[in-house]
């Protein structure tokens, strides 16, 4: 590089075949990535779609760069072209040749007509001149920026549209199902549900055939094109909404499979309970009339309302309410095991005097059992306080306190005849025994 041109120091002959293959592998790189983006399924597409939205207004810029772009590589193609057209004059290029090449290979002698940028009054040039080196940036550029635009909208078209599809169709059959127990809008919640899915599902695919860009998320830090996902999150929440239908309509189809079994055990239980309260009713009635001074609690007559809800219920199923009978069932089970579980503990709170007269009776017989075992049934003090506690235990009505008292003093009784004296707190000790 002994001489120097307008654009510095002159190629030498080698200089310029370096220069002219590096440039020559650049033009098939970008020549090929071109036409990639040209063929690319997501450009097809934004091309013959109808666009709303930021996709829109996207691809109308993009669609601007991309012609851009071709125009930039046909300048480029025509200044690689004259310079090889240059260098091939001769063997030996002469040196205007190489100050013609240097000024080709290194200047802005490129120039590209309606280059897109603006004055500062505003209006656009009519041409821009650039060096190969800034005219491959330029193209670098306006490349990835538009490729990240196709890939993106292309990327949602992938992801949603197909799965909307899938999830539209499961839901038709959900509605045939609902249909077929009696789930309808405005009678049941799950049917306004479906019309809300559907509705929200019919809206979701259409925004996201004619504005894929509104559903798309970048990846921040990305520089690679098409760098982000999909936004799937209305997609998500319908599909959980779905699922939750489908599993109350699966309820309600376990309730057409075993509604007869479930409403058989549910009158066994009512008249489990029925008969409780009516086995509470006769005791309280003994009770009163065998134990003195007791307080016993009234007992509550049969539960109708239960009954009338379970003829209720038994209507649903002849008329093939399901969706109706399903939540009626599930309370009514859980009330009549309530209203069992309360007539249990009713006809065990009017026994209870009765529990404690025949707990009475027999420790009253199992201490004589015992002095007997002793030989000293016949002991005058034994036999007169077991009579004593026995015509109270064995008469009606009966005080259970006096008659608890009775059986104590038996028991005291007996005791102090068996074994050695028990002190009361505060008495010595019995020491008779230790002499």
């Amino acid at each position: 590089m002994g001489v120097t041109g307008p654009t510095g120091p002159v190629l030498d002959r080698d200089e310029v075949d370096r220069a002219l293959a590096r440039l020559g592998a650049e033009h098939e790189a970008i020549e090929t990535s071109l036409l990639a983006l040209q063929d690319h399924a997501g450009r097809r597409l934004l091309e013959g779609a109808e666009l709303t939205g930021v996709t829109k207004e996207r691809w109308t810029s993009a669609e601007a760069s991309i012609t851009l772009l071709w125009t930039y590589f046909d300048a480029y193609t025509g200044a690689l072209r004259r310079a090889r057209e240059i260098r091939t004059r001769r063997r030996w290029s002469s040196r205007e040749d190489l100050v013609e090449l240097t000024e080709l290979l290194r200047g802005t002698g490129v120039t590209v007509a309606g280059g897109g940028a603006n004055t500062s009054a505003g209006a656009a040039r009519l041409s821009e001149q650039f060096t190969l080196a800034q005219l491959v940036e330029r193209m670098n550029d306006l490349y990835a920026s538009s490729l990240d635009m196709v890939v993106a909208a292309d990327a949602v078209w992938s992801a949603l549209p197909a799965r909307i599809d899938l999830l539209a169709a499961e839901l038709q059959r959900t509605r045939q199902l609902a249909h077929s127990v009696g789930v309808r809008p405005g009678e049941h919640p799950a049917g306004d549900d479906l019309e809300r899915i559907t509705r929200t599902l019919t809206h979701l695919r259409e925004q996201v055939i004619s504005d894929p860009l509104a559903y798309w998320v970048p990846s921040q830090g990305s520089s690679a094109p098409g760098g982000g996902r999909p936004d799937t999150s209305t997609y998500d929440r319908e599909a959980r909404s779905l699922e939750d239908v489908r599993r109350e309509i699966d309820a309600v189809l376990a309730v057409r499979q075993d509604a007869e079994t479930r409403l058989v055990k549910l009158r066994d239980l009512l008249s489990r309970a029925d008969r409780t309260l009516a086995e509470a009713r006769n005791a309280r009635g003994e009770v009163l009339a065998k134990i003195a001074a007791s307080e016993v609690p009234a007992v509550s007559g049969p539960p109708t309302a239960l009954q009338e809800q379970l003829a209720t219920a038994a209507e649903y199923r002849r008329h093939a309410q399901w969706h109706r009978l399903s939540p009626l069932l599930e309370s009514l089970e859980q009330d009549a095991e309530e209203e069992l579980l309360r007539a249990r503990e009713s006809l065990t709170a009017v026994t209870a005097p009765l529990a404690v007269r025949a707990e009475l009776r027999g420790r009253l017989d199992a201490y004589k059992a015992k002095v007997a075992r002793h030989g000293l049934a016949e002991d005058p003090l034994l036999v007169e306080r077991y009579d004593a506690a026995r015509r109270m235990l064995w008469s009606a009505p009966c005080d259970l306190r006096v008659a608890e008292e009775a059986v104590l003093r038996y028991q005291r009784a007996a005791a102090e005849l068996l074994g050695p004296r028990v002190p009361r707190q505060g008495e010595p000790a019995d020491r008779r025994g230790e002499a």
